[in-house]
């Protein structure tokens, strides 16, 4: 009985990542939006869960979760999903190069990521005729940067409570 508790408690932690991403999704914006500041909560996730657990959060579910929020927001479709995939892609490239996992390291990283991962979705948006942001597209760059050692500590948490 205790061995079926275990490979159950086992299995739900492994999902965590997974459901925070669809709840995000779900909810319609990924962008957690404060009084004074936004931040994009799916590029942070999508980025450190394939950077340290690839195998948690494949490109497929990346991807529909892309599609999903396009869905939603109204916006023109694979918009969202490009972004994430580019954000995702910078990340295992990164997996391949690094050599010591380390906070400073992932943080520096991200910035190409969120850098790509913006610029790809800014010029889809301009060219698809869509109003852009700019200032507000920065503003949540810079925020999201900044936000991402907050949530590192409990995604490291998280990713250690999983089965390896």
């Amino acid at each position: 009985m205790a061995i079926h508790y275990k490979s159950i408690k086992g299995s739900f932690i492994d999902l965590v990542p997974l459901f925070i991403l669809f709840f995000i999704t779900f909810n319609g914006n990924s962008v957690l939006e404060l009084k004074y500041f936004t931040i994009n909560i799916n590029y942070i996730l999508i980025y450190y869960w394939v950077l340290r657990k690839p195998d948690t959060m494949s490109y497929g579910y990346i991807f529909i979760s892309g599609i999903i929020t396009d869905v939603i927001l109204g916006l023109p479709i694979g918009i969202t999903s490009l972004a994430l995939l580019f954000v995702a892609a910078t990340a295992a490239y990164v997996r391949v190069v690094t050599v010591k996992v380390s906070l400073v390291a992932d943080w520096i990283s991200f910035i190409p990521a969120l850098l790509v991962g913006n610029f790809i979705y800014f010029i889809v948006l301009y060219y698809s005729n869509n109003t852009v942001d700019i200032l507000y597209m920065f503003q949540n760059s810079i925020f999201t940067f900044i936000f991402y050692p907050i949530l590192w500590l409990p995604f490291t948490i998280i990713s250690k409570l999983m089965k390896s």
